[in-house]
């Protein structure tokens, strides 16, 4: 049963990480850039977007590690700002994208499992196993991604809401990003779980323990 598990996990993050960067390349054609579409990259196959060091190395390690939370992430898809129509949200937008797709996703699964009949069987308790790891995934990249510290996404929407004047803390935070990126890893990672046990609690309808 814990090899299933390990499945589950697998396959709900390899399928949400791919959805999360196909988000973000539909966003940005949407936006008049089709760097991504160029590229090969607004498909679902898994191939085309994984990174073996963020979609394999880092989540089999958590999981052999038995961490609390499942990270990972695929190849992001390439963007060039340049070409958006809308100059001042346009990278915004795209970077919202992503996070909204998991969400979607979470919503979607999130509300199966509360409105999932009382059935038996194997192949039932398989999938009610698998929509579980999908809802905690996507909520997990959902609210990590929203993390205003570059690379994450959530930093393209801060630098948007961010006046010209403060262009050198710009600058500050994307040259030291992944330092303080880093440093919310290892220190206040568990502070995401409370907000993702209450968005689960709030869309299924039960209790993450």
């Amino acid at each position: 049963m814990e090899l299933i598990s390990t499945a589950f996990l697998i396959i709900a993050l390899v399928f949400s990480v791919v959805i999360h960067e196909v988000a973000h390349g539909s966003a940005a054609a949407a936006q008049g850039d089709f760097t991504a579409k160029y590229a090969g990259r607004l498909t679902l196959n898994p191939l085309k977007h994984l990174d073996w060091v963020g979609s394999v190395l880092v989540p089999g390690f958590l999981i052999v590690a038995g961490a609390p939370i499942l990270l990972g992430w695929a190849k992001p898809v390439p963007v060039n700002p340049l070409n958006f129509r809308d100059k001042r949200w346009g990278d915004a937008k795209v970077s919202i994208a992503g996070a909204a797709a998991n969400l979607g996703l979470a919503l979607v699964f999130g509300l199966a499992l509360r409105f999932w009949p009382e059935v038996s069987g194997a192949a039932a308790a398989n999938f009610y196993a698998l929509a579980q790891s999908v809802v905690i995934i996507n909520l997990v990249l959902a609210v990590f991604n929203m993390v205003p510290v570059p690379p994450l996404d959530g930093s393209h929407v801060l630098f948007a809401l961010l006046p010209a004047s403060q262009n050198e803390f710009k600058v500050f935070l994307q040259k030291y990003g992944f330092v303080f990126l880093l440093v919310f890893l290892l220190f206040f990672v568990p502070v995401i779980w409370p907000i993702v046990a209450f968005l689960y609690q709030l869309i299924t309808g039960i209790p993450l323990i």
